[in-house]
C-alpha cells in the first residue's frame, strides 16, 4: 500500500468555475482577450521567468501547437514560473491551463483583492485542466501568474496557459481559432441501456459536443462521454465537435454503437453485505503471517489480493502466484479457496497498483487492455472484481473507460473498490475522486487509506494529523459530503504498527470514529453535521499483518462494522 512522503498542504485551493466580465447595464463591452503572452510557449520562455532556471522549452509531450514549458522542482526550488500581465482595474479574470504532472499548481498574486490558487494532485500522464478566476483591485493595472510543481516531485508539464478578461493595454496573442474535427471516435463499454463513446483530445477546443442520430446531447469538456438510457439490442450513430471562444468546429466522422441484449451479464458473485470489512491478503512474505486464502478470517466481506502485475502490454495486467514464498501454496488450492469462499458469501478481488505497481491506463487502447486482461482473469481465478490501487496517480478519463467496459463484460455483481491516498481525495477535481464519482452507479466502496500520509485538511476546512478519530472522520467526511454515498466510503487502516510507516491507530479509535459517523457519538473534536448510518464499513493492510498480531484488529472492528445501524 501507500509509502508516499508527507506533503504539508499550504492551505484549501480555491477552485471556482470560468465566467466572463458582468456587463454594466446598459453598456457595451469589447470580447474578452488572452493578456497572457506566449501561453503556448511556441515561442520558447518568451514572457516567462523560471526559478532557478528550472524551466524549459520542449516539443514534446505538447498539448496543442509545436511547444509546452517543462518544469523541473530540485530540493527546495518548487519550480515555479511566472510572467506579470496588464489588466483592467475592477474586473474579473478566468486563469486556465493544460498541465501534466502531480501537485501542479496554478494561481495568481497581486490582485488588489484575493490572491487566489489550485492544484491537481492527479496523474502524472495524460493533461488535466486547472482553471480559477481572480477580480483585480480598484487601481490594479498589473498581476503575476503563475504554475510551479512541489518539492521532491517530478517534472511537470504546462500548455495553453490564458488569462481572460478584460484587454488591459499591454498587449496579447492571438485570440484562438475554431477547432478542427476531433479524430479517433471510438464506441466502447456496452451494456443494455448504455455506452462509453471517447475520442482524440482537438488543441485549442474548451470542450466538445455529443450528437447521437444527429442530435446534440451531450457537453463535456473532457474526450469521453458516458452515453446512458438507451434501448438494449439497438444501433446509434455519433458525432462529436469541438468548441472553443471562436466557435464550433466540424464534427467528427460518425461511429456506430450497438448496445447489448440485455439481462445485465453473469451474475455470479455473491453480494457485498451492507456494512462490509475489507482486508487486503499478500500475495508475498514480508514477515507478516504467509496466509493461504482459506486461513484469513471469516471476519472479512471483502478480500483484495495483492496484487495484479504488469505486462508489457499497456494497461493490461496479469497476476502471478507467488507459490514458492507462500509455503508450496499452489495455483490448484488458491483457485479452490477462492471459490470457497466465494460460496460462504466473501468476496474475492485483485488488487492493481501498489506502492511500486506499474500500471499505467493513458489512454483508450490501454482502457480497453485494462478491462479485457482483468476480465479474462476473473473467468481464471474466480475473482469477483478489482480493486484500484494506484499510488502514482491516474487519469480519470481513460480509468473510467476501462472500469465501464469491465461492468459491461461482467454484469451487475462486479465488484469494485478502490484504495486512495489522502491526499487523492482532498478535492473532487483530483483523478481519482473524479473516477469514483463517473462511476459512482457501479462503485462499491473507496476505501482511502488513512495513513502514511501526514497532516491534511478536513471537511471543515480545518487541519488534521494522521493517527486520531478526527482525521478519521474530518477527511471521511470530505468524500460523504463530496458526492460518493455512505455506502461507498470506508476507513482504511494499518491492521498493526507494523502495517505501515505512520498512521496506526487503535481498533478503539477505528471503532470511535464508525459510531462518530454512522451514530453522533464516540467523537473527538470535529462532530460532523449529520451522521451517515450507511456507511459501508472499514478496510484494513493487511489480513497477514492482522493475523500476526493475533486478529485483534479483525476481532475488534468487525463485530463493530457488522452491527453498524
Amino acid at each position: 500500500m501507500n509509502r508516499i512522503r508527507s506533503l504539508a498542504l499550504l492551505g484549501a485551493a480555491t477552485l471556482a468555475a470560468g465566467g466572463l466580465t458582468a456587463l454594466a447595464t446598459g453598456t457595451a463591452q469589447a470580447a474578452d482577450v488572452n493578456v497572457a503572452r506566449n501561453g503556448g510557449f511556441e515561442s520558447g520562455l518568451a514572457n516567462w521567468s523560471c526559478s532557478g532556471g528550472s524551466g524549459a522549452s520542449v516539443s514534446s509531450p505538447v498539448y496543442a501547437g509545436a511547444g509546452a514549458l517543462k518544469a523541473t522542482p530540485a530540493g527546495q526550488d518548487n519550480a515555479r514560473c511566472s510572467q506579470t500581465v496588464t489588466v483592467k482595474p475592477n474586473s474579473t479574470y478566468t486563469l486556465s491551463t493544460q498541465v501534466q504532472g502531480s501537485y501542479v499548481y496554478l494561481g495568481a498574486t497581486g490582485t488588489g483583492t484575493q490572491d487566489v490558487s489550485t492544484w491537481t494532485p492527479g496523474s502524472g500522464s495524460g493533461w488535466q485542466k486547472l482553471s480559477t478566476t481572480f477580480t483585480t483591485g480598484p487601481s490594479t493595472t498589473q498581476v503575476t501568474v503563475y504554475t510551479h510543481g512541489w518539492y521532491g516531485q517530478p517534472a511537470y508539464v504546462v500548455d495553453e496557459f490564458s488569462v481572460f478578461g478584460p484587454d488591459g493595454g499591454g498587449g496579447t496573442d492571438p485570440g484562438p481559432g475554431i477547432p478542427g474535427a476531433p479524430a479517433g471516435t471510438a464506441v466502447s463499454g456496452q451494456s443494455a441501456s448504455g455506452l462509453t463513446l471517447s475520442w482524440n483530445a482537438v488543441g485549442g477546443a474548451t470542450g466538445y459536443y455529443v450528437y447521437q442520430d444527429g442530435t446534440r446531447v451531450r457537453t463535456v469538456s473532457g474526450t469521453s462521454a458516458q452515453i446512458t438510457g438507451l434501448a438494449a439490442s439497438t444501433s446509434y450513430s455519433f458525432q462529436v465537435s469541438a468548441y472553443n471562444a471562436a466557435g464550433e468546429g466540424p464534427r467528427s466522422a460518425s461511429v456506430t454503437g450497438t448496445t447489448t441484449g440485455g439481462g445485465g451479464g453473469p451474475n455470479p458473485n455473491p453480494a457485498v453485505p451492507k456494512h462490509a470489512l475489507t482486508g487486503y491478503w499478500q500475495n508475498f512474505n514480508n514477515g507478516a503471517t504467509v496466509q493461504k486464502i482459506s486461513d484469513v478470517s471469516a471476519q472479512y466481506d471483502i478480500i483484495a489480493v495483492s496484487f495484479a502485475d504488469a505486462t508489457t502490454t499497456p494497461g493490461a495486467i496479469t497476476f502471478n502466484l507467488d507459490s514458492a514464498g507462500l509455503g508450496g501454496y499452489t495455483v490448484a488450492q488458491f483457485k479452490s479457496d477462492i471459490a470457497a469462499k466465494k460460496a460462504a458469501g466473501t468476496s474475492v478481488i485483485l488488487s492493481i497498483g501498489g506502492e511500486r505497481g506499474t500500471i499505467s491506463v493513458g489512454d483508450s487502447a490501454s482502457a480497453n487492455n485494462l478491462a479485457n486482461s482483468a476480465y479474462a482473469l476473473m473467468q481464471e481465478y474466480g475473482f469477483s472484481g478489482i480493486d484500484i490501487d494506484l499510488e502514482n496517480g491516474l487519469n480519470p478519463t481513460y480509468m473510467t473507460q476501462a472500469l465501464r467496459a469491465l461492468s459491461a463484460k461482467a454484469g451487475s455483481s462486479l465488484v469494485i473498490t478502490m484504495a486512495p491516498q489522502t491526499i487523492d481525495m482532498q478535492s473532487t477535481q483530483g483523478g481519482y475522486f473524479r473516477t469514483a464519482l463517473n462511476i459512482k452507479d457501479i462503485l462499491t466502496v473507496v476505501n482511502m487509506q488513512y495513513y502514511n500520509s501526514g497532516s491534511m485538511n478536513g471537511c471543515d476546512g480545518k487541519v488534521y494529523s494522521q493517527g486520531s478519530v478526527d482525521f478519521l472522520t474530518a477527511l471521511a467526511c470530505i468524500q460523504l459530503e463530496g458526492g460518493l454515498d455512505p455506502s461507498q466510503v470506508g476507513i482504511g487502516v494499518p491492521a498493526s504498527p507494523s502495517g505501515a510507516g505512520s498512521g496506526y491507530v487503535s481498533p478503539t479509535v477505528v471503532n470511535n470514529a464508525l459510531d462518530c459517523l454512522t451514530r453522533g457519538t464516540g467523537c473527538g473534536s470535529f462532530k460532523p453535521s449529520k451522521t451517515y448510518p450507511g456507511l459501508r464499513g472499514a478496510m484494513t493492510w493487511s489480513t497477514n499483518w492482522d493475523a500476526k498480531a493475533g486478529s485483534a484488529w479483525s476481532n475488534a472492528v468487525g463485530p463493530k462494522v457488522h452491527g453498524l445501524p
